[in-house]
């Protein structure tokens, strides 16, 4: 006879992702901003005199842009994102524009990955990937400290391999 469902409680995940996240999250948008500007600056310098306006207008504008949003969408983030693990489940509380709130039974957990990206490495911070037997995909929680994401990872793992169940 399979178990009854648990009820899980409804609430915003307890932690918060490190500080340095927001440092890291700004790095990501320069890059970006460099990435998507400098071809324009390039073509705006070869032609010199002989460039058209608006590729002086979407340089300006793509500068702006990145630049705001680097500044502004960090620290909301940081305030936004959250996570919890729980012996029943992970939660998670992510986005700016559009939150997403994810819970993912333990009883569902499949595999437990830490990434460190360059910049990630740079800054100690890392990102736990949490695979669950989910159509929706992975449960991810990003800019957490590396010794932070190093606990996590090896906290969801001893807690899904006491915890019975198929993960399917």
């Amino acid at each position: 006879m399979p178990a009854a469902p648990v009820a899980l409680p409804l609430r915003p995940p307890a932690h918060q992702v490190s500080p340095r996240a927001v440092r890291w999250w700004q790095l990501r948008a320069l890059l970006t901003v460099v990435v998507l500007a400098a071809p324009q600056a390039a073509v705006l310098l070869f032609l010199g005199g002989d460039a058209p306006g608006w590729l002086m207008a979407t340089t300006i504008a793509t500068l702006v842009a990145g630049l705001g949003y680097g500044i502004a969408v960090p620290p909301l983030l940081y305030r936004i994102h959250r996570w919890e693990v729980t012996p029943e489940a992970v939660y998670t509380l992510s986005g700016w524009l559009v939150r997403e709130w994810r819970i993912a039974p333990i009883s569902r957990v499949q595999t437990v990955d830490t990434e460190h990206g360059p910049l990630q490495q740079l800054m100690k911070l890392a990102s736990v990937t949490v695979t669950t037997a989910s159509a929706r995909g992975p449960v991810k929680i990003r800019g957490l400290d590396e010794d932070a994401a190093a606990e996590l990872a090896r906290l969801l793992t001893e807690t899904t391999q006491a915890t019975p169940g198929d993960a399917t």
